[in-house]
């Protein structure tokens, strides 16, 4: 089946990109026959897939003129909308952060599924594999809530459990030591806001990010709390962390199961939380699978492939 698209200028431009890089990993992605002449469109495949896939594309043409930016993972979230035959402007359309070019939105079902629970609870878990965006899209989350003075300060924490590596051979005092493990919350903030702006935060005590021992003893009230890399937690330390909310809270806590660093006769906190925790209100549980990746393509496969072999074992 073939359906040709007209478009306006704006939106061709952008899907073409550098070098007709978007399109030809349009192409790649979604396993059809995509050409752009000037301003026409041709999709080229099996009928259904291209029926969506038009559907597709013209919400991502909406989208583009509200000011989206196309890149990698809008092209993941085109694809996610092609499989399910699903609208892609629920996904694409819920703006979560803006700060100068960049959007952070969900690009997946499973991530609109964290977006939404993340809103409406005051304790959501997000369990999946890596590259599902659990972490990123609760920093957006708790940045956005900072920016609309939802909440007075943003609290990101992580187990010190290393992944094959001794915390006492790294090199500086305790803040250098424990930088590694927190550096990818770092990261993601300063994504999303302004160096300057991240600095202030920190020096008002409105950001703050701590090893998960910091937090024994405290209450912590009008925050937005993050636990990373929770399935490094005990379940005597994931008790404790729990316990800290405080009035006027939000508490995320993101891990991936398939990833614990703790010793074999310790386990993870994160295995059986969703039982133990069935019948408390207002705590939401949103578990990712590989069709919620989007990092590089490979990373499904490697996700997918790991899940096999475990499962090959008997260990999964």
């Amino acid at each position: 089946m073939r359906r040709t698209i007209e478009l306006d200028d704006r939106v061709a431009v952008e899907l073409a990109g550098d070098h007709d890089r978007v399109l030809d990993a349009l192409q790649a992605r979604l396993g059809m026959d995509i050409d752009l002449r000037g301003n026409q469109l041709t999709i080229s495949g099996d009928g259904p897939r291209v029926e969506a896939a038009a559907a597709a594309i013209g919400e991502l043409g909406e989208l583009i003129h509200n000011g989206e930016r196309l890149g990698a993972a809008s092209v993941e979230a085109v694809a996610h909308a092609v499989d399910r035959n699903a609208p892609l402007g629920d996904t694409l359309g819920d703006v979560v952060l803006r700060h100068r070019s960049l959007s952070v939105t969900p690009k997946t079902a499973g991530q609109k599924a964290y977006v939404d629970a993340i809103r409406s609870h005051t304790i959501t878990f997000g369990i999946g594999p890596a590259g599902t965006g659990k972490t990123y899209l609760a920093v957006a989350m708790a940045a956005a809530a900072l920016n609309r003075r939802e909440v007075g300060r943003i609290i990101l924490t992580r187990p010190a459990v290393e992944a094959g590596e001794r915390l006492g051979f790294l090199p500086g005092d305790i803040a250098a030591k424990v930088d590694p493990y927190l550096r990818p919350l770092f990261d993601a903030l300063y994504d999303m806001l302004e160096p300057e702006k991240v600095q202030a935060f920190f020096e008002r005590g409105q950001i703050e990010i701590a090893p998960l021992a910091f937090m024994r003893g405290r209450t912590l009230n009008d925050s937005f709390i993050i636990l990373d890399e929770a399935q490094n937690t005990t379940i005597e330390q994931m008790k404790m962390f729990l316990t800290r909310l405080g009035y006027g809270s939000k508490m995320v806590v993101t891990g991936d199961v398939t990833q614990v660093d703790l010793p074999r006769d310790r386990p993870s906190a994160l295995h059986d939380i969703g039982t133990i925790l069935a019948a408390v209100p207002d705590v939401a549980f949103v578990r990712f699978g590989r069709d919620d990746v989007v990092r590089h393509r490979l990373v499904q496969e490697i996700v997918e492939a790991y899940r096999v072999a475990e499962e090959g074992h008997g260990t999964a």
